[in-house]
């Protein structure tokens, strides 16, 4: 028989993947405007960084309630403590969206600086990351491919280093190229955050799966 809180449950459980498809969203959009040189859509991006908030917020108060009222235990306990930390990880994608979006702005009064080729690979792989992240809330047997998204945080954190190396050439060889040069950094860096933060949500999402903390066990996170 359904238990009369199961509907409470599904229901914190689609806040957090609809928060989820919002944050992915502004990242892919701050990228969009980034490309583009499109400032009014980098715009509309930090504007509507206030509907991530609220999410957070409302998740945290569903949690809680939740805890004082039906006093859960094991998995369904599991399951609340892991949404408000992944809820809190996508508020942080937000935010790192809305920054992307500010510099986009800062850069599309200027020429480009270099093909963006490193920065729409490093956010196709990030996004991607974040994605199969919150799949694995919806799935059962999550392990494999939470697994999979932890192994390709080292591919971003390459990238990451590689654009930096490039970046910092320009800057050498070509000081005018200075602020544009540390604006993609910055940018390049927020990407970085992004699939740190995908980490961080599929090792919860193992956590939530089997009860085993992963964070600090390096051989089950390499292949």
């Amino acid at each position: 028989m359904k238990r009369f809180f199961d509907t409470e449950l599904e229901t914190f459980r689609s806040r957090l993947v609809l928060m989820g498809g919002k944050a992915i969203e502004h990242v892919r959009l701050a990228l969009r405007a980034l490309t583009e040189s499109d400032a009014a859509l980098a715009q509309n991006v930090i504007s509507a960084d206030d509907e991530i908030d609220r999410l957070e917020i409302a998740i945290d108060d569903e949690a809680v309630r939740y805890m004082n009222l039906r006093a859960p235990i094991a998995t369904d306990l599991r399951l609340v403590i892991v949404g408000m930390k992944a809820s809190h990880d996508l508020e942080r994608v937000g935010d790192e969206a809305t920054g992307i979006a500010k510099r986009a702005i800062r850069l599309a009064s200027g020429p480009p600086l270099k093909p963006c080729i490193d920065i729409p690979r490093m956010a196709s792989i990030a996004l991607e990351m974040l994605r199969d992240a919150l799949d694995c809330f919806l799935e059962a047997d999550n392990q494999a491919k939470a697994l999979s998204v932890i192994r390709r945080d080292s591919e971003v954190d390459q990238l990451n280093k590689q654009l930096y190396r490039e970046l910092s050439s320009f800057m050498i060889e070509r000081p005018d190229t200075i602020s544009r040069a540390l604006e993609l950094m910055f940018i390049s860096k927020s990407l970085e955050r992004i699939a740190d933060h995908a980490t961080n949500i599929a090792e919860e999402m193992v956590y939530l799966a089997q009860a085993r903390d992963i964070r600090h066990a390096p051989e089950l996170k390499n292949p």
